[in-house]
């Protein structure tokens, strides 16, 4: 499973952040907008500043999986300790995202078979989660280092799978993935606050299928 889920991502490229929307019916909309747009990989991620809520994203996990029956695959985001993997695998994560290199929660996103995608920016940070396990390192802030650092890095390593997360969008993928970067993870153009709460996911679906074209 784990094989076939990293083989997609490096298929696919996309994976969508979805941050700050506790209602996992409303997730589910999300969902079906992007997935209309051709984005196969949902991200939920963990609100930190409310441990009380993270069944908020175990839950919208959970749901995910069973509307889509495995046609969509949904993994958690801002994953900081073992434990929050831990209650995101139980929910059927299917790769653990993590803005930091943590390397408890690498292995034992390891241990439990699934995909690990710590969050890195220097070459040192990458190199020591490709050795503690991690099968692509999550490269932000990708807007603000900007593409040629990827080229530069991608120098030296040129084995590493790097996915650029963070000011990615439609008029500069086609370049991060011209520097080298295996992947992206993006947020903010995919889910608009405004056009969720006036219910315009038919915009979302617009931008997903975009962002899909230009790569």
């Amino acid at each position: 499973m784990r094989e076939s889920v990293i083989q997609r991502i490096e298929e696919r490229k996309i994976i969508a952040i979805v941050r700050g929307i506790p209602d996992k019916e409303q997730v589910l909309r999300v969902a079906d907008a992007m997935y209309a747009g051709g984005i196969e990989f949902i991200e939920v991620t963990f609100n930190q500043s409310a441990p009380e809520r993270f069944s908020d994203t175990t839950d919208a996990i959970a749901a995910i999986n069973e509307h889509f029956g495995g046609k969509v695959y949904a993994g958690a985001g801002t994953v900081l300790t073992p434990e929050q993997a831990q209650l995101a695998a139980d929910a059927g994560a299917q790769y653990i995202i993590s803005p930091d290199m943590n390397v408890d929660v690498i292995q034992k996103t390891r241990e439990m078979g699934l995909v690990s995608i710590p969050g890195v920016m220097t070459p040192t940070e990458i190199t020591q989660a490709m050795r503690a396990g991690a099968d692509f390192c999550k490269l932000f802030p990708a807007g603000i280092l900007g593409s040629g650092y990827i080229k530069a890095i991608k120098a030296p390593l040129s084995h590493a799978k790097i996915l650029a997360t963070g000011g990615v969008d439609v008029h500069n993928i086609k370049e991060f993935q011209n520097a080298g970067a295996h992947g992206f993870g993006i947020s903010g153009p995919l889910v608009n606050k405004a056009w969720i709460e006036a219910g315009e996911f038919h915009k979302i679906t617009e931008v997903a299928k975009a962002l899909c074209n230009a790569i």
